[in-house]
C-alpha cells in the first residue's frame, strides 16, 4: 500500500559567515529541519558553528522559511467555506428559522455549519416534524443565492486538477450543492458526494470514505480540505490527512478538531506540474 508522504523541499543552505568587520567568510553550520503541523512552511534553522572554530566569528542563527510540499493521490474538497462563500446566505436562512422557534440565531448558525441540516434540526427540535423542517430549510437555501461567490484561489486550483483526482464532499443536498456551485461559477464536478448520497453525515467518516471510494483510492492517499470542525473530524476518522482553511473558525478550533495543516484559503495551495499517473504535489504558502 502506498504510504502517505509529506515533506518540505527547498534550496539547501548550509553555509553563512559573519565576522565583526562584516567580511563574508565560509564556515560550517549545523542544519535542523522541522515542520510545525499547522503552518504552511517548513523552517530551516541554521545554527552557526564557527564560534567553535574561531573566537573572532560572531555566532549567528539563520532561520529560513521554506514552502511546505505535500504528496497525495487526490483531493477531497468540502464545498461551503472551502470552494464557495455562502456564509451570508446560510446566516440569513438559519437566523430566520431560529427566530420562528425562539432559538438563539448565532448559536443555531454556528451549530448548523458543516453538517447536514436535518442533524441540526433533530438536535434543536427533538419533537418537531424533522422532514418538513428540513424541506423548508432546503427550499430557503436553494432560493437564497445572493452574494454566493467562489472563494480565493479555488477556480485556479480546480482548473489545474485532472477530473479524476478530486471530489467535492458536502453536507448540502445534491440540489443545493448544484445551485451553489453554479452560482459561484463552477462546473458541476465529475465526482460529487452530498448528503443525498449517504446515511450518516459529518463528523461521521462516511462522506469522506465515499469520496475516496468513488475515486478508486484509499482515504490515506487523499487529502481532505475543510473549514469546519465537523468536517475535519470526518476526514480524520476516515483515515485521511486534513488541510484546514481559516475561512470560518479560529485556528484553535481547527487544531482541536485534528487538522494536520492550516492555511488561509485555497489561494495558499499551489499544484505543481504532474504526470498523469504521478502523485499530486501541493505547495503550501
Amino acid at each position: 500500500m502506498r504510504q502517505p508522504r509529506s515533506q518540505a523541499l527547498g534550496p539547501a543552505v548550509d553555509r553563512i559567515a559573519v565576522d565583526p568587520n562584516r567580511h563574508l567568510r565560509q564556515n560550517l553550520h549545523r542544519a535542523i529541519l522541522f515542520f510545525p503541523p499547522t503552518a504552511g512552511f517548513g523552517i530551516l534553522s541554521l545554527v552557526h558553528a564557527s564560534s567553535l572554530v574561531s573566537p573572532h566569528i560572531l555566532p549567528v542563527k539563520l532561520i529560513i522559511m521554506l514552502p511546505m510540499q505535500i504528496h497525495c493521490r487526490a483531493l477531497l474538497f468540502d464545498m461551503d467555506g472551502v470552494l464557495v462563500d455562502s456564509t451570508p446566505a446560510v446566516a440569513r436562512v438559519w437566523t430566520a428559522w431560529a427566530s420562528r422557534f425562539g432559538l438563539d440565531p448565532a448559536e443555531v448558525v454556528h451549530q448548523a455549519h458543516g453538517r447536514p441540516s436535518i442533524a441540526t434540526i433533530r438536535e434543536l427540535l427533538p419533537t418537531a416534524d424533522h422532514h418538513a423542517e428540513d424541506l423548508a430549510i432546503q427550499k430557503a437555501e436553494i432560493e437564497d443565492l445572493e452574494d454566493v461567490i467562489a472563494l480565493p484561489g479555488t477556480t485556479q486550483l480546480l482548473s489545474a486538477l485532472p477530473p479524476d483526482r478530486f471530489a467535492v464532499v458536502t453536507s448540502a443536498t445534491r440540489a443545493l450543492a448544484v445551485v451553489r456551485l453554479r452560482a459561484a461559477g463552477f462546473a458541476i464536478p465529475k465526482h460529487l458526494v452530498t448528503s443525498s448520497d449517504i446515511q450518516r453525515g459529518k463528523p461521521d467518516p462516511e462522506p469522506y470514505l465515499r469520496g475516496a471510494r468513488i475515486l478508486g483510492l484509499s482515504p490515506a492517499d487523499c487529502i481532505v480540505i475543510e473549514d469546519a470542525p465537523a468536517g475535519i473530524q470526518s476526514g480524520k476518522a476516515a483515515g485521511s490527512r486534513v488541510l484546514a482553511l481559516r475561512t470560518t473558525v479560529p485556528d484553535s478550533a481547527l487544531r482541536a478538531a485534528g487538522a494536520d495543516w492550516i492555511v488561509n484559503d485555497c489561494s495558499n495551495i499551489h499544484l505543481q506540474p504532474i504526470d498523469r499517473n504521478s502523485d499530486l504535489l501541493l505547495e503550501l504558502t
